[in-house]
């Protein structure tokens, strides 16, 4: 289980944003962005609807999608594009994993977020800065790293409500402008070849699960047989043995069964229909008492187990049983292992060659009042048409394959 959820009393971290060092990291981006996560090249498409919006003085929210952990940094690259830095409200987690990111963080316009329950002074500074109208503010209203880069998933609720509440600051004390919100798609490409970079990864899945190499199937077929193997390998030790029918049913079953009880001991009669939603509010359920009471040793160690529970749960909603049907892209079969071998070790493996592509969208005002006769919001409404548009015009974009080097 990766380290998402930290023992100890939350403690807003607020921006402390420094051209001196947003200037150093801007430098080493390319590099890092490399030899960490496998991106080798990049463009920015739209970039001049956001250039408009920041020459009017509006306060801006980018809104985007959230399918590798690399992205905040590959909106750095959309950062330098449009000249101007970005804020980014990021989990407070990430402020607690090494001292580095502890000080780096804050001085290139990150600031924290407390996903366990309202952090009140978070939302005070995201509306401060759209209302200021310096810098722009990114959120990612997925609320986690996805491994989707082919659907946009449930968009959590934030992104309309801290836009009017901006858009309220700004009508009492005028500045030119408004506050709009950005739809932003990142697009990964991979441009290698895929076979050679998927088989040493499912090579060393395979032998975690004390098989011999499965090369006489077809790369998607061992992909998906690797996939139900796992699947049913937590089935056996949460249902006490492999389940029958269809990989997305048993998916909804295991997912279900691990959620139900949970809610039944901590949130009796209140269930959220989002499985992310349900996943966030049982931790800020659970988590209080480890932080600030003095358990028995064997219920803290309980609790624990519960949130990994969930920390499981939170990764099994990622999958989908027809993400690989029919003839998938590259990066589909890529995302799916890359998916499996984050589950199994907590670190997916850098892939290049791979393009990214940073598509903007077209502004969405936010007016500082919503219209309470409409039957949903309509920011969040044009938000999700708009990334769901992106995405498909960003297919596109897929480059030709490079000649390879000619040795003379």
């Amino acid at each position: 289980m990766q380290n998402i959820v930290i023992a100890k009393p939350y403690r807003f971290v607020p921006p402390r944003y420094s051209a001196f060092w947003m200037r150093i990291v801007r430098w080493y981006l390319p590099t890092y962005l490399r030899n960490s996560f496998g991106i080798t090249s990049w463009e920015c498409v739209g970039a001049e609807r956001l250039r408009a919006s920041l020459a009017a003085g509006s306060g801006v929210l980018l809104a985007s999608n959230h399918c590798r952990p690399c992205d905040p940094m590959v909106l750095a690259l959309l950062s330098g594009e449009v000249s101007r830095s970005f804020h980014v409200m990021a989990s407070w987690h990430l402020f607690m994993q090494s001292r580095v990111e502890a000080f780096l963080l804050p001085r290139v316009g990150g600031f924290s977020v407390y996903r366990e329950g309202l952090d009140r002074e978070s939302l005070k500074c995201a509306t401060r800065i759209l209302a200021e109208a310096r810098f722009p503010l990114v959120l990612f209203p997925e609320g986690f790293v996805t491994r989707n880069n082919d659907r946009v998933m449930n968009l959590m609720d934030g992104v309309a409500f801290l836009a009017r509440s901006a858009a309220k600051q700004r009508a009492v004390a005028p500045r030119p402008g408004q506050t709009v919100v950005h739809p932003v798609f990142i697009r990964y490409f991979f441009e290698g070849d895929v076979t050679a970079t998927i088989t040493p990864v499912l090579e060393a899945i395979e032998a975690r699960l004390s098989w011999q190499p499965q090369n006489q199937l077809p790369l998607r077929k061992r992909i998906i047989k690797a996939g139900h193997a796992l699947l049913a390998l937590k089935e056996m030790e949460y249902l006490g043995d492999f389940q029958s029918g269809a990989f997305t049913e048993r998916l909804l079953r295991l997912l279900d069964h691990l959620l139900s009880p949970l809610e039944q001991e901590w949130i009796p009669g209140r269930r959220e229909t989002d499985s992310m939603a349900r996943i966030k509010r049982l931790r800020s359920a659970i988590l209080p008492e480890i932080v600030h009471g003095e358990l028995p040793e064997e219920e803290r160690a309980r609790r624990w187990r519960q949130l990994s529970d969930l920390y499981f749960a939170q990764q099994l909603q990622c999958y989908s049983g027809d993400y690989l049907a029919d003839v998938p892209t590259a990066e589909r079969l890529l995302e799916t292992v890359e998916r499996y071998e984050e589950d199994l070790t907590d670190i997916a493996r850098p892939h290049p060659p791979i393009h990214a592509v940073i598509s903007v969208g077209e502004a969405i005002e936010a007016s500082p009042n919503r219209d309470r006769s409409a039957e949903s919001d309509p920011i969040a409404n044009e938000l999700r048409r708009q990334l769901e548009q992106l995405l498909e015009e960003s297919k596109s974009r897929r480059r030709p394959p490079q000649p390879s080097p000619q040795t003379p």
